[in-house]
């Protein structure tokens, strides 16, 4: 029953909020939450800031909640936060031009994985199916001087 317990408690503990950075209101404090886990952590790059214990997300994570005890919106903060760092920084970023390969990239690799899997089966099959060339009386008698046994006896010597 302990492990049951602490299993499902482990990803509370997962979280690096401090308890000196929590606000005092739990609404609050619930914004913020919310807010930092669709922020990026950019020194950690695939954790929101909400996980990393990296300085600057904690910093980020400050100024979230100092951005929300001035009464901004959650919309506002995020978009200051955006404002200031740039797509990188939303682990959701908005469909764009410029963002484009970055949410082609799965599908991209996907079709390109696929295109090698049946290049290979298309060239193996190609390679069984070939038929072989036969060898000239030259090539026999050269294989017959280095000692090499033929496996096809059916075929005569030229």
């Amino acid at each position: 029953m302990g492990v049951l317990v602490a299993f499902l408690l482990f990803p509370l503990a997962a979280h690096a909020v401090t308890p000196g950075e929590m606000l005092d209101d739990p609404a609050l404090e619930a914004r913020a939450r919310a807010i930092a886990t669709e922020l990026r952590c950019l020194v950690c790059q695939n954790q929101s800031i909400d996980d990393s214990d990296a300085s600057l997300a904690k910093d980020l994570r400050v100024l979230v909640r100092e951005k929300l005890k001035e009464g901004m919106s959650d919309a506002q903060v995020r978009d200051f936060i955006h404002a200031r760092y740039g797509d990188f920084v939303l682990l959701r970023p908005p469909m764009k031009p410029g963002t484009l390969l970055l949410w082609s990239a799965p599908a991209i690799a996907l079709l390109a994985g696929a295109a090698a899997v049946w290049m290979a089966a298309r060239r193996r099959s190609g390679l069984a199916a070939a038929p072989t060339k036969a060898l000239t009386a030259e090539e026999r008698a050269r294989l017959d001087g280095l000692g090499v046994a033929r496996f096809d006896d059916s075929q005569s010597r030229d």
